[in-house]
């Protein structure tokens, strides 16, 4: 199952991480590009996701200085922008994959590429594991351990739900089931022609 081996993937990354835990770490790929496609994408994917989790966390201090404030926003959104491009690539790589199906003729589209629904359990990948450590945390007191459990048992219900909802997803675009329908996100604020505030600086 193609889920399996994203949320393996995920985790890889994940842990990899959190081995150095800081943001400004190099990032090495361990899946080779040319050979192992979609495993370099999802690694890259996660890792990208990863990173921003823990810029998202440092933007929050409230006595962050405002001038590092401000280059972590600029940070933020070329993180943002990079997760929309490794999007893009996963839903090129299934395109490709399934370029010799004919959907039937009944066939429907789905409300999200298959690439979104990776995105969405990568995400849940990094909400699994930050949960888990604050339910595990030895200074945490037995109310905060029980309500992160709780939040942590329905974090991991809904990895086994869009789990089998991704990978039924591709069975059916596999099978002509369904189609697969791709739309660019066009994004307009970091485009300066498409952004007024940056085209009237130009």
């Amino acid at each position: 199952m193609f889920s399996k081996k994203a949320n393996s993937i995920f985790q890889e990354a994940i842990d990899t991480y959190h081995e150095v835990n800081t943001v400004d770490q190099p990032f090495e790929n361990p899946y080779d590009r040319s050979s192992q496609l979609i495993e370099h994408l999802l690694y890259r994917k996660c890792w990208i996701d990863t990173v921003q989790w823990h810029y998202e966390d440092i933007i929050r201090d409230p006595n962050i200085d405002p001038v590092a404030a401000l280059s972590l926003k600029r940070q933020i959104d070329a993180s943002n922008q990079d997760r929309t491009d490794m999007v893009e690539y996963i839903d090129s790589y299934f395109l490709d994959q399934y370029a010799d199906v004919h959907p039937k003729s009944d066939a429907t589209i789905n409300t999200e590429s298959p690439a979104w629904a990776v995105d969405r359990l990568s995400i849940l990948a990094l909400k699994i594991y930050h949960m888990e450590e604050e339910a595990n945390r030895a200074d945490a007191s037995a109310a905060h351990k029980a309500a992160c459990q709780a939040k942590l048992d329905i974090l991991l219900e809904q990895r086994v739900d869009l789990s089998k909802a991704l990978d039924q997803l591709l069975s059916d675009i596999e099978h002509g089931n369904k189609y697969m329908k791709v739309y660019k996100q066009m994004k307009m604020y970091n485009d300066d022609e498409l952004n007024p505030v940056l085209r009237s600086r130009k």
